[in-house]
């Protein structure tokens, strides 16, 4: 199952809740690459987009209201 369809069978408050936590990972991915910490800089994408997706699903979620 891919992460879309994932986040598709939660509700909006969990949809939320994944927001939130993938801005915190976000976030920490940020601190290790300003600190030159981070090896793959790749996870920084894949993380944005993550949570781009979080966001269009839970908009998609609003708007069938």
């Amino acid at each position: 199952m891919t992460k879309a369809a994932e986040l598709r069978q939660k509700d909006e408050a969990g949809i939320e809740a994944e927001i939130k936590s993938l801005q915190k990972a976000h976030f920490g991915l940020r601190m290790q690459k300003a600190t030159q910490q981070l090896a793959n800089t790749n996870t920084l994408r894949i993380t944005r987009r993550d949570i781009a997706r979080a966001k269009t699903i839970l908009a998609e979620k609003q708007a069938a209201k």
